[in-house]
C-alpha cells in the first residue's frame, strides 16, 4: 500500500521561497513517507491538495478562482477565503443598478466582526441562512426574485514582496470590487457579474458535477477552472485561510500555513498530544479512538493552524513537536501524520515537511 521512500512532490511551478532556521532537522522515518507539499515560499501562492492513499498531490495558484459552486443537493456557493474575499447581500435583485464600495466589507486583521457575515463559516459547514450562518451567500433560491445582488470585495492578489526571514507576505495588491448575482439554472447555476457602475453584466452558466465537492469559477477568465481533485481523491489542503479569531469578540482573521481536511468528501481527523507512552512512533491502529473523529465531521479545521506556533517579536514561527494527527480517509484507511518543518534551512517560511504512515 505505502512505499518506503522519501518523496518530494513535483508541483506546478509558481512563486517559490524557503523556510525554517529554527526548525529541528528532518529525521528519516523508519516507516512511511516524508512529503514536502509545494506551498511556494513566504508568499504561499499555492493551494496544495494531498491524497495520502496514493501519495499524490495537486497544486493550484490560489488566485485561480473566485467562487465554488457546490455539487450537493442544495445550491450553495463559497467564496475564496485564501484571498480574503468578502461579500455583503444588498437589498436589490437588479444587478444593473450602480453600487458603491463599502470598506466595511473586508476581512480584518482581527478587526472585522465575524457576526457581520461577510465570509463563509470557516468550519466548512455550508447549511444555514447565509451571512456567515453556513455560507456568506445565502442558499440560491428557486425563485429568482429572492436572489439578491451581492457586493463583492475580491480581496488581495498573491503577494510578491520578499518578507523578512520567518515572516510571510501573502497579500499583494487589492483585486477590486464587483457586483454579483447568482441564480439557479435547472440542476445547476447561473452567475451574473459586473463592475459596480456598469448597467450591463456578464452571465455564465455553471453545471454541477457530483464527482467533485465544487465547480470553481474565475471572474478574471470568465470560465470554470480545475481546482480541487475528485472529492474522494484528496485528504488535506494546505492553504492561506480566512478563519475566526476570538479577540474578546469573534473576528475574521487571515491565517497562513493553514491545513483543512476534506470534510465534505468524508475525510476525518483528530489530534493526539504526546505524553508518556503515547508517541508517534508507538502509535498503531489499535490506539485509534473512533469517537475522537466526531468533531471533524462538522469542522474542517481540526489540523488548521494547531500544528505550528506563530512566533513573536523575538521568536520565529515553528512546528509543535508535542502533537501529531490521526487521519481517516473516505476509503476507511487510517494514517498518523506529524509535521517536521514549516520553513527551509535558511529559515524562510512556506516550505512544509511532514511524515506520515499507514496504520496497521
Amino acid at each position: 500500500m505505502k512505499k518506503l521512500l522519501l518523496l518530494s512532490f513535483a508541483f506546478l511551478s509558481l512563486t517559490a521561497c524557503s523556510s525554517d532556521d529554527d526548525t529541528p532537522e528532518v529525521e528519516v522515518p523508519t516507516v512511511g513517507a516524508i512529503l514536502q507539499p509545494a506551498v511556494g515560499g513566504p508568499n504561499e501562492p499555492n493551494q496544495v491538495y494531498l491524497d495520502l492513499s496514493t501519495e499524490e498531490s495537486k497544486s493550484v495558484n490560489r488566485a485561480a478562482w473566485d467562487f465554488g459552486f457546490s455539487s450537493g443537493t442544495d445550491f450553495r456557493v463559497v467564496i475564496n477565503g485564501s484571498l480574503k474575499m468578502a461579500v455583503k447581500k444588498l437589498e436589490t435583485s437588479d444587478i444593473t443598478l450602480t453600487q458603491t464600495i463599502n470598506t466595511d466589507v473586508t476581512v480584518g486583521a482581527g478587526t472585522t466582526a465575524a457576526s457581520n457575515g461577510y465570509v463563509d463559516n470557516p468550519t466548512g459547514v455550508l447549511a444555514g441562512a447565509g451571512a456567515g450562518i453556513g455560507t456568506a451567500i445565502a442558499e440560491i433560491s428557486a425563485n429568482d426574485a429572492d436572489n439578491k445582488v451581492y457586493l463583492v470585495n475580491l480581496g488581495y492578489a498573491v503577494g510578491t514582496a520578499v518578507p523578512s526571514v520567518g515572516s510571510v507576505t501573502v497579500d499583494g495588491d487589492p483585486r477590486g470590487w464587483k457586483k454579483v448575482r447568482i441564480l439557479r439554472n435547472g440542476a445547476g447555476y447561473k452567475i451574473q457579474y459586473a463592475d459596480l457602475a456598469s448597467a450591463t453584466f456578464t452571465e455564465k452558466t455553471i453545471a454541477k458535477d457530483a464527482a467533485y465537492n465544487f465547480t470553481f469559477f474565475s471572474l478574471t477568465t470568465g470560465n470554470t477552472v480545475s481546482v480541487e481533485p475528485l472529492k474522494d481523491k484528496w485528504d488535506l489542503n494546505f492553504t492561506v485561510f480566512t478563519n475566526y479569531l476570538n479577540a474578546g469578540t469573534e473576528v475574521t482573521y487571515g491565517y497562513s500555513d493553514f491545513i483543512v481536511t476534506n470534510m465534505k468528501g468524508g475525510t476525518k481527523a483528530y489530534q493526539v498530544l504526546v505524553a508518556g507512552d503515547v508517541t508517534y512512533a508507538a502509535f498503531t491502529k489499535a490506539n485509534v479512538v473512533e469517537a475522537n473523529f466526531t468533531a471533524s465531521a462538522t469542522d474542517q479545521r481540526i489540523i488548521g493552524a494547531n500544528w505550528r506556533s506563530g512566533g513573536g517579536p523575538s521568536t520565529l514561527p515553528s512546528i509543535r513537536t508535542d502533537r501529531f494527527y490521526v487521519v481517516k480517509d473516505v476509503a476507511g484507511n487510517y494514517y498518523k501524520v506529524k509535521f517536521l518543518a514549516m520553513s527551509n534551512e535558511a529559515g524562510v517560511r512556506g516550505y512544509v515537511s511532514l511524515e506520515y504512515a499507514l496504520l496497521k
